[in-house]
């Protein structure tokens, strides 16, 4: 997280991985299968030819080359609705497979048949593959994966990770809740949490830190977890209320997991709030030492206050 002030755009990277793959659309057609006709004329029998020829100016004319009444049976393609260009998704490159998506995510997509799983996990190869690029494209190809498979845990989660990486929050809130309805699992809270502060509802963001949420996530994710609470406290003018929170936590870690530096950038953050300006700027400092992959701007934060 870049800063404690604000949705992050970004949070715990636990989705299915892989060649990239993402963990989760709009409806489904009423059978699961795209609508609507093939675009093709129909020939005798009622049957596609796919036939193209010279006269096909005059079907459209009206007349015929040889003076008889033009056949007006040709269909006209149809437009794709909303729903079905949803269902198709963007295209796919042929040189992306379902085994580029993990192990475990490819067990959770068993129940599928074999040919839906196959394009599923290549929706969702591509929904990791784009996330941080193109997240609005990565959506879209999770939103094609749900079209197949709206029951899928995995595949609702997909669609949350790329709705919150697109800055779509109440999209990402809804399919965060599908995917805890589904499997039960609490990773996402921290994440549910920030979209709540993102829709400015910051009491809701602070109702997520609960011991029973907080028992179900590991060390990286309580620590964003507290991050975000931060926020949401400073957002509702209790910057004490934040810093107190995240003194709980181990600012002091010799470790450098990449939510060490978020954790101290909000920290210092929190203290310029208070008018901490000194301390300020030495856990900015503080966040440069382990921010090697310069996810936080600190170093320009600290060039701003001692400029």
């Amino acid at each position: 997280m870049a800063e404690s002030n604000g949705p992050r755009g970004g949070g715990p990277n636990q989705g299915p991985r892989g060649r990239g793959g993402a963990g989760q659309g709009a409806r489904p057609n009423r059978d699961g299968k795209p609508g609507g006709r093939d675009g093709k004329p129909a020939g005798r029998g009622g049957k596609p030819t796919g036939r193209r020829d010279d006269r096909d100016d005059n079907y459209r004319s009206g007349s015929s080359a040889r003076g008889r009444p033009a056949y007006r049976g040709r269909p006209e393609p149809e437009e794709r609705s909303a729903d079905q260009q949803i269902y198709d998704g963007p295209p796919i490159p042929d040189d992306i497979s379902a085994k580029d998506l993990d192990k475990f995510a490819r067990q959770q997509l068993q129940s599928l048949p074999e040919k839906l799983a196959d394009k599923v996990s290549r929706h969702l190869v591509m929904a990791g593959l784009l996330i941080q690029e193109d997240p609005e494209r990565a959506y879209l190809h999770a939103l094609a994966a749900r079209a197949r498979a709206t029951r899928s845990a995995l595949v609702r989660e997909a669609c949350g990770e790329t709705a919150y990486a697109a800055g779509k929050w109440s999209e990402a809130l809804s399919e965060f809740r599908a995917s805890r309805r589904m499997s039960g699992n609490q990773m996402y809270a921290p994440m549910m949490a920030d979209c709540e502060r993102a829709l400015k509802r910051p009491e809701k963001a602070i109702a997520y830190d609960t011991p029973e949420v907080r028992a179900k996530l590991d060390d990286a994710g309580g620590v964003e977890l507290s991050i975000v609470v931060a926020g949401a406290r400073r957002d509702l003018g209790q910057a004490e209320a934040a810093v107190r929170l995240l003194e709980t936590e181990s600012l002091h870690t010799k470790g450098r997991a990449p939510w060490v530096a978020r954790l101290r950038y909000a920290y210092a953050d929190a203290l310029l709030d208070m008018g901490r300006r000194e301390d300020a700027v030495e856990w900015f400092h503080r966040t440069v030492a382990v921010d090697g992959e310069s996810m936080t701007d600190a170093t320009d934060r600290i060039a701003a206050l001692e400029g």
